[in-house]
């Protein structure tokens, strides 16, 4: 299918999850995006299965162009490129972009329609804006790590790139809104999110609640602060469920359910403050009553009877989950050594539609031939520029 940026055009510098993951969104939208790494690729290429999962997850459908953008043949042909590209995206580390002459500025100045993405860790006005920043970081120095794990746990990291994905969703959103702000204007711009700006837009609701409240927020594992039965885990037969009732009527629903009508009017239990302080009582009661029911039955169970509800699950059944496979987010990808895997892709349809088979990720400089090619550069120029390791191609 084509999509909705088809003819657009897009440089991602991006590396490792955050740049290149606004690059894929892109992509699976109909974007012709070309993946600018260096020599010897994304950095995360050379971190085993992990950073090759970031690799086939992010830069599906892309072109590689492997180049040395610090040469000045390389930067030239890089210019040539970008006299002819909408869309940069770039999470160099800071006053890398600038150093090789690709900074904001001076490309905007130059390219007046192009719009200049870019994500960094601290934001580029503050004072930590020359930190180098990861997803961990992120995570730890804005609230996440701080209000994530056990009532009397050490603080934990959201089990994935909670930072990185924020982030590229956001620089999406504003590249989108560029796109479509340059159609009246006719001029590119600027879009700038960090990974803290990511974070804390994340934790919205958290702190507003910190802010009406005037008290932190504090780890306290699972359940919500003020709220109960709210986000709580209950172990059944067969292993854990999560379920939320703590509003009045749902409430009173979950106890005639359970058949425990007596606790709709208990002191213990009668209203939302009252099971806040008696969580425990409160969970070794709910859990009493479904100890016999496997998750299955414990959410079929609860579901008709409208109460929120969820089976803890891992990647294996999530994968061969039936709502997952008809919402068809998963998509096929066959790499350059005949595997077969699915990634998720773009969380949304137009139309009821999306891709749901992709090309792999692309070998470094799996493309970058095609594309000087492409930009009038002759085979000659190009075996000149690959023997002087401006550029890399592996059939060379």
């Amino acid at each position: 299918m084509t999509g909705p940026l088809e003819g657009i055009r897009v440089l991602d510098f991006g590396q490792y999850i955050a740049g290149p993951s606004a690059g894929q969104t892109l992509a699976d939208l109909g974007a012709e995006v070309l993946k600018i790494e260096s020599l010897h690729g994304d950095q995360a290429r050379s971190i085993g299965t992990f950073g090759q999962a970031m690799v086939q997850a992010y830069n599906r459908d892309k072109r590689s162009l492997a180049i040395d953008a610090t040469d000045h043949d390389g930067l030239a042909i890089l210019h040539r490129l970008l006299a002819h590209t909408d869309v940069l995206i770039q999470n160099f580390r800071p006053g890398s972009a600038e150093r090789l002459g690709l900074g904001a500025a001076e490309l905007r100045e130059r390219y007046p329609e192009l719009i200049y993405a870019s994500i960094s860790g601290f934001s580029s006005h503050g004072p930590s804006r020359e930190r180098p920043g990861l997803d961990i970081a992120a995570q730890a120095e804005f609230g996440v790590m701080h209000a994530t794990g056990a009532l009397d746990g050490e603080p934990q990291r959201v089990g994935y790139a909670a930072a990185d994905v924020a982030a590229a969703s956001a620089l999406t959103a504003g590249i989108l809104a560029a796109l479509y702000q340059r159609r009246s204007t006719g001029l590119g711009a600027q879009v700038e999110t960090s990974l803290m700006e990511a974070v804390l837009s994340l934790q919205a609701a958290t702190w507003g609640e910190y802010m009406l409240s005037g008290t932190p927020p504090r780890r306290k594992g699972n359940g919500q602060a003020h709220a109960a039965p709210a986000a709580d885990m209950i172990e059944v037969a067969d292993g854990t469920i999560v379920l939320s009732a703590y509003t009045t009527d749902k409430w009173a629903a979950l106890c005639d359910l359970l058949d425990r009508p007596d606790m709709i009017d208990d002191p213990l239990f009668a209203d939302n403050p009252a099971r806040v302080r008696h969580r425990p009582q409160l969970l070794a009661a709910l859990g009493a009553a479904l100890s016999d029911t496997t998750r299955d039955q414990a959410v079929g169970l609860l579901t008709s009877a409208g109460i929120v509800c969820g089976a803890v699950r891992g990647f294996d059944e999530v994968a061969t989950d039936k709502d997952v496979l008809a919402a068809e987010i998963l998509v096929a990808v066959s790499d350059d050594v005949q595997r077969e895997f699915t990634v998720p892709g773009i969380p949304f349809t137009i139309n009821g539609q999306r891709r749901t088979a992709s090309n792999a990720a692309p070998a470094v400089g799996a493309d970058t031939v095609a594309v000087l090619r492409d930009i009038g550069v002759s085979d000659a120029e190009i075996d000149t520029l690959i023997e002087r390791r401006v550029v890399a191609a592996p059939t060379h």
